[in-house]
């Protein structure tokens, strides 16, 4: 398959502009997408138009990555009812540098092929255009009809529309129409993608392409995704799901996708992983056949996961989600790290003890009935341990005088109490 025909078995086509599919056939073509850089970090919203990225790339194209600074400086009007808050330069340098080390996790930036992807800031171009200048050499191209009848436009022009559009992000179109016409003449830069909310600003950048230079220019998006329940993709209720494993862990973003419905990782197999179509038909066959296996979603959680993080995190991960619904060890358990820890028993009963009392050492009775209220009473605790019940540290406890001592901490600070194989106790020392 060639890179359209790739795309559109995957899902991954809404718009595209005629010709796009014969130009790509004919040679190496450039194509970039537009990275907005409000973070130093990537978050799953933005993995498909890298994937995107990453499909050109492999079918011996050469990706642009553009961060938006001057349009960070202005907001995009493209389906939000708000304006985005303004970056300085400072931060968006932070942030690009951000960006950059986790596309080259998987995106081919330092090698001499010559479909080697380059990164650039729109604020380059922009910084010393004056308006005068801009009104004069882009803005005359386009009339306000044409900017008018642009979805993106005519949506927070509407009634409905609360909140108006401010002449800063009016003109939003016409900075990327820009971009575009300075990519072409400075990087042979002939086609343009984006989600399906960018449509107006691609085809306002071709237009534009076509009346300064009398150029062809080509484009195509991607829908705009969402859950199988309509809800926003990427997001959890703690809120977005990162590319940065220091704002979402390894294990966190591997029990993101490992939580996704039947429907949602049919789909998201085609789009997020480089999987070849026959693997991802046999794996949805599979998985049909024996859904409570949930094969599909393990294949997916591995392949993203390692992708962003590596082979090493997603083992680490793999192994985490094995402590509350597997046959862990000690060992493992021992080896998460605090963040890791926290998220696998995220919504568990959590106690503090002082670690002057730990110190002194605390008899397992006490730690369950006093310290914690894991049980109600210490003939309740000692019942429970008579009965085999109790582990600590996923070790079963079979001295039922035990004296817990910080010999028993995990990472300096925990210690985690089981009461039969589902009921745990995270204990806390401060």
């Amino acid at each position: 398959m060639n890179f359209v025909e790739e795309l559109r078995w995957r899902g991954m086509i809404h718009n595209i502009i005629p010709g796009t599919e014969e130009q790509l056939a004919k040679e190496m073509t450039t194509a970039y997408v537009g990275i907005d850089p409000t973070a130093d970090s990537l978050h799953i919203g933005h993995l498909v138009s890298v994937m995107m990225m990453k499909h050109l790339q492999m079918a011996g194209h050469k990706p642009i990555f553009v961060i938006g600074g001057a349009t960070g400086m202005i907001g995009d009007p493209s389906g939000k009812s708000l304006e985005r808050n303004l970056l300085d330069e400072e931060t968006i340098e932070k942030n690009m540098a951000g960006i950059k080390a986790q596309l080259s996790r998987f995106i081919d930036f330092n090698s001499d092929a010559s479909n080697a992807a380059i990164m650039v800031n729109n604020y380059d171009w922009m910084k010393n255009f004056t308006f005068l200048d801009f009104i004069r050499d882009v803005g005359k191209h386009i009339t306000v009809n044409y900017m008018m009848a642009k979805d993106s436009v005519k949506k927070r022009l509407s009634a409905d529309s609360a909140q108006g559009l401010s002449f800063t992000e009016f003109t939003y179109q016409l900075v990327q129409g820009y971009d575009f016409l300075y990519l072409r003449r400075n990087f042979n830069c002939l086609m343009q993608m984006g989600g399906s909310d960018q449509w107006g600003n691609i085809t306002t950048g071709g237009e534009l392409i076509r009346r300064k230079d009398g150029g062809e220019a080509y484009g195509l998006t991607w829908p705009l995704m969402t859950k199988s329940d309509g809800k926003k993709f990427g997001k959890t209720e703690s809120g977005n799901v990162w590319l940065d494993p220091n704002r979402t862990s390894p294990y966190k973003f591997y029990q993101f996708w490992l939580n996704s419905t039947d429907d949602d990782a049919a789909r998201y197999i085609k789009i997020f992983t480089i999987l070849p179509p026959a693997e991802i038909d046999a794996l949805i066959a599979e998985h049909q056949e024996a859904p409570h296996l949930r094969k599909l979603q393990k294949v997916l959680a591995k392949e993203v996961t390692c992708l962003i993080h590596g082979k090493e995190a997603y083992e680490a991960a793999l192994e985490a989600s094995q402590i509350l619904f597997g046959n862990a060890t000690s060992d493992a358990l021992k080896r998460l790290d605090e963040d890791t820890l926290l998220s696998v028993f995220e919504g568990v009963p959590q106690f503090d003890v002082a670690r002057a009392d730990l110190e002194a050492g605390i008899h397992i009775v006490d730690l369950m009935a006093e310290k914690t209220s894991m049980v109600s009473s210490k003939g309740e605790a000692r019942r429970a341990l008579k009965g085999n019940a109790i582990s600590i540290n996923k070790e079963k406890i079979q001295d039922q005088e035990l004296i817990v001592t910080p010999d028993y901490l995990i990472d300096g600070k925990f210690i985690l109490l089981q009461s039969g194989k589902k009921n745990y106790f995270l204990i806390t020392v401060k």
